[in-house]
């Protein structure tokens, strides 16, 4: 992927605001040069295909106002985009205008379509007299091509009181082709004394609060250069609505909520969630639901299964925690849902690239000690795991790679056929990100826990970070990325250890 300059970068619009005028089409864009800048929230794309990627922005020029609508009124705003091969804009490939509305918080999402594959493009925006920062995009190889190889980067757990954004400046800094966000990308909860930042306001509960959260992370440099940096593909896990909770189930009573009021909260946190990050309209929210498992297709080099793990699940078993529990080993429960357990099998079934990438959110190998194992994880939905790992081996999946975020910490696992013998058949990876900012600095512990008991975890480090993944038709190498404080700005990044999995060779090889 072409390089981003550091002026497109950092300065972003006023890069471009002179170069390749943007069409004066409305009154409302003419008649308000005075208006305040509306891209306090930065630009985003995502989703992309062969053809099309989606661009994103929200205008909000006072972002924190507590109606959640970042200062503008009741009325629509036209904003006008722009896609072209330089930062210039000398030639555009494609352009247009969409409405955005009050009634979504001013988000936009355009699918830009017509381009060629495996390809980078840059893209802006302009709204009332204003001119965007430029973003960075590129498209998926064609059908059947595998294109370039592809660095991806990944990561979870972006707790905004916690830390810096330090890890999405340095994840923005590797010129990543595609960047992949595994949940808890907002936290619900309100503002805590003593941290390095602090939320605005109370626990979210309302759609405006909802709004302005995300609005308050957004607003962050760090985090706006990563999203003008690559397309990014998004799930979410648990606190982009409320902790653990589990399809209908909620973790407790915290804060005392009806069930209208708590179905309102969830309907408010999906609503919310759409709007700003971009999906394509298909994972657009309806009501108390939204349909976020989907499959990416990265040409014949990698497939993207993006798994929903928070909204279908069974609640968690023997009351949640780390714990002993039997119930934990019923047929009956399903962590993704038995729905999303057959789509998932038979996408898997379909060898659609060299790389079967299975992005979701909890810790999947097994991971038991003297306590018991987390029911929060696929450890409380053993039968679930046994079903995908077992599917995966009967259609023949060869590169089954499964990504992980959560628990805010790095580990490397093999996935073994039986976990009750640690001779049997490695079956598959599994790479878990370290967090943006969750937990805090860490000690900068590489010893791995409980591994005699569990000894497929082959690495574990306990400090803030994200995985840099390089595919090509013939291995996979995971850089594990850590800075060493996320309490103080700026901190470097170091390469902590890299493993590579070999195409057909399931299992983790020490670089």
């Amino acid at each position: 992927m072409s390089p981003i300059s550091r002026r497109t970068l950092v300065l972003g619009g006023l890069a471009a605001a002179g170069a390749g005028a943007l069409p004066v089409r409305s009154a409302v864009i003419a008649a308000t040069a005075a208006v305040p800048y509306p891209f306090q929230l930065g630009i985003a794309s995502g989703e992309p295909d062969a053809n099309s990627v989606v661009l994103w922005t929200r205008l909000a020029p006072s972002p924190l106002n507590a109606d959640g609508h970042g200062g503008l009124t009741d009325t629509n705003i036209v904003v006008d985009w722009q896609v072209s091969t330089t930062d210039t804009f000398s030639t555009l490939v494609a352009n247009g205008q969409v409405t955005a509305t009050y009634a979504t918080a001013h988000s936009v999402h355009v699918v830009a379509g017509n381009l060629n594959p495996d390809s980078d493009y840059f893209y802006r925006f302009r709204a009332q007299g204003h001119v965007s920062p430029v973003g960075r995009t590129r498209t998926t190889p064609a059908i059947g091509a595998a294109g370039r190889d592809l660095t991806m980067a990944f990561t979870s757990c972006s707790h905004y009181e916690e830390g810096y954004y330090t890890v999405y400046r340095r994840m923005a800094e590797e010129n990543p082709g595609l960047i992949l966000h595994l949940g808890d990308y907002i936290y619900e909860y309100g503002a805590t004394s003593g941290r390095p930042r602090l939320h605005v306001g109370a626990e979210i509960v309302t759609i405006a609060d909802y709004r302005r959260r995300y609005a308050q992370y957004k607003t962050d440099p760090d985090l706006q250069a990563a999203h003008a940096v690559a397309p990014w593909i998004v799930v979410p896990d648990d606190h982009e609505v409320e902790n653990n909770y589990a399809g209908t189930i909620r973790e407790n009573n915290t804060p005392a909520l009806t069930a209208a009021q708590w179905t309102a909260r969830r309907s408010a946190a999906y609503q919310a969630y759409y709007e700003n990050m971009p999906l394509r309209p298909a994972q657009a929210n309806s009501g108390n639901s939204i349909p976020l498992y989907r499959r990416l297709r990265w040409g014949s080099l990698a497939t993207f299964h993006m798994l929903d793990t928070r909204q279908y699940r069974n609640d968690q078993a023997c009351g949640d925690g780390w714990k002993v529990c039997s119930d934990a080993d019923l047929a009956s429960r399903s962590l993704p849902g038995n729905a999303q357990e057959t789509w998932l099998l038979d996408g898997l079934n379909q060898h659609l690239g060299t790389w079967d990438i299975i992005g979701q959110q909890v810790f999947f190998a097994r991971r038991f000690n003297s306590t018991g194992a987390s029911m929060d994880s696929w450890d409380g939905y053993r039968a679930s795991r046994a079903r995908i790992q077992q599917g995966w081996v009967d259609r023949g999946t060869r590169n089954p790679v499964v990504l992980t975020g959560d628990v805010h910490r790095a580990w490397a696992n093999d996935l073994k056929a039986d976990y009750n013998n640690a001779n049997s058949a490695t079956v598959g990876t599994e790479l878990v990100t370290s967090s943006v900012t969750s937990s805090g600095d860490g000690d900068g512990s590489t010893t791995v826990p409980d591994v005699g008991t569990n000894p497929w975890l082959k690495f574990y480090n306990n400090r803030r970070g994200y995985v840099r993944a390089t595919l090509s038709p013939t291995q996979l190498q995971a850089d594990f990325r850590a800075v060493a404080k996320v309490s103080e700005h700026g901190a470097a990044a170091t390469t902590v250890k890299s493993f590579v999995v070999q195409e057909g060779r399931p299992g983790l090889q020490a670089v």
